[in-house]
Formats: structure tokens, C-alpha cells, sequence
């Protein structure tokens, strides 16, 4: 894709930071960490849809007619499965009839290349805001890889929501994909030998869902 240098936006906030200091802690209970991420998920939506295009419309109120301000085209939010599912309640209480997309990732725990395994995208995505979901920006792999995915499909216009990110995840999409907004809660450290982000806070998807592996068991079977 070409377009100028990747924007990255640090939401800098006292309500997310203090809702991502618990969602670090290791002793953060699944129910709260799942609650917290719903709410940051709002957080994020509302700094990364300041910029949807708006129309004019004709509304009548209890007193008078008016002209009102409406989203001009519904946006596409496309959670990358598993985690991303954890953001997507928060951004639809901000854009409560963006239209849903899914697309399923997971990182090869040998060579942590992305893994594609669904997706249900609306065919063309030309006119639209798309905004992609993911917990951790790590390597970046996933992320660009669903990016590929949604730009194939038409996508000009795509910003992609993060919770924590990694300097080394921020560079792979900012080369894999120059016109793409990053908009996320923190930039931490590095990533470590494993490709965790360091400091971090674990495996959103398991410490959302309770579950120990984020890798599908017909993967697992086959080692």
C-alpha cells in the first residue's frame, strides 16, 4: 500500500490508564479483566472515530425542524479472532450499527508467523472507515496480515486499535502499511525471546476467556 507515514495516536487519558494498570495485574480475576477490556474498547473507539466523514440530515424535534449531523457511512469494525472479540462491545456502544466483519489469526508458536484461518469481510470495502481490532500490537505479523486481507477487499480508509503496542509491531504495520492509524492505549517497552510484549500483561485472549492457548486444537493435534 503507499500514503504517507503511519500517524500513531497514545490515547493519553487518567480513566485508561488507570483501567490498563488493572488489567496488567496478574491478579486481575477474568470477569473484571474482560469488563475492563470492554471499557478501554469504548475508550479507543471514541479517539479513533473523531475523524468519520459526516452528512447533513433533516431531523424534527419536540420544538422545531433542524439540520442534524450524521455519520455519513457506517464503518466496518473487524476484530481479529480470538482477542480482538474483547475490544468490539466497547466500539459498538460508540458506533452502535458499524457494520461487524471477523477475521481468525493465530501466531505459529514455532515460527510466529500469522495463521489464517477466517473470514467473513464484506466484499468491498472501498468506501468505507475500517477499523481492526487486536489487543497486542507484537510483532505486528497478524496485523499486517489482516491488513492485507481488508485492503484486498477494497480498504483505503483503515485504523488499527490496540490496547498495548510494541515498538517492533508499531514498525512492521507502519512498513507494510504507510497510510495506517495506529490508535492504542500504550507503547511499551519490547517484546521479549517469545515475542510477549514486555511490560505487558500476559495473553489477553486467555486471560479474557479463562483458556491456557491461544493456538486452535487442529493445529495442536498435528505436533
Amino acid at each position: 500500500m503507499t500514503g504517507a507515514r503511519s500517524s500513531l495516536l497514545v490515547v493519553d487519558h487518567p480513566a485508561v490508564a488507570d483501567r490498563l494498570a488493572r488489567l496488567r495485574d496478574r491478579e486481575t480475576t477474568t470477569p473484571v479483566f474482560r469488563k475492563l477490556m470492554e471499557e478501554l474498547g469504548a475508550f479507543l473507539a471514541y479517539e479513533a472515530t473523531r475523524a468519520l466523514p459526516l452528512r447533513d440530515e433533516r431531523v424534527t424535534t419536540p420544538l422545531t425542524e433542524m439540520t442534524a449531523r450524521r455519520i455519513a457511512t457506517r464503518p466496518v469494525v473487524a476484530p481479529i479472532l480470538r482477542a480482538g472479540l474483547g475490544l468490539l462491545p466497547g466500539f459498538l456502544d460508540v458506533i452502535d450499527d458499524a457494520v461487524v466483519a471477523h477475521l481468525g489469526f493465530y501466531r505459529d508458536p514455532d515460527s510466529l508467523q500469522p495463521i489464517a484461518y477466517y473470514a467473513n469481510v464484506p466484499d468491498d470495502l472501498a468506501e468505507r472507515s475500517v477499523f481492526l481490532l487486536d489487543p497486542m500490537l507484537a510483532t505486528g505479523n497478524s496485523g499486517a496480515a489482516a491488513l492485507e486481507a481488508l485492503a484486498s477487499r477494497g480498504a483505503r480508509d483503515m485504523t488499527f486499535i490496540s490496547l498495548i503496542a510494541a515498538p517492533e509491531g508499531v514498525k512492521t504495520i507502519q512498513a507494510a502499511h504507510p497510510s495506517v492509524r495506529i490508535v492504542t492505549a500504550a507503547l511499551d517497552e519490547r517484546l521479549n525471546e517469545h515475542a510477549y510484549i514486555v511490560p505487558g500483561l500476559g495473553d489477553a485472549g486467555d486471560r479474557m476467556f479463562g483458556s491456557t492457548s491461544s493456538v486452535p486444537v487442529s493445529h495442536r493435534s498435528r505436533k
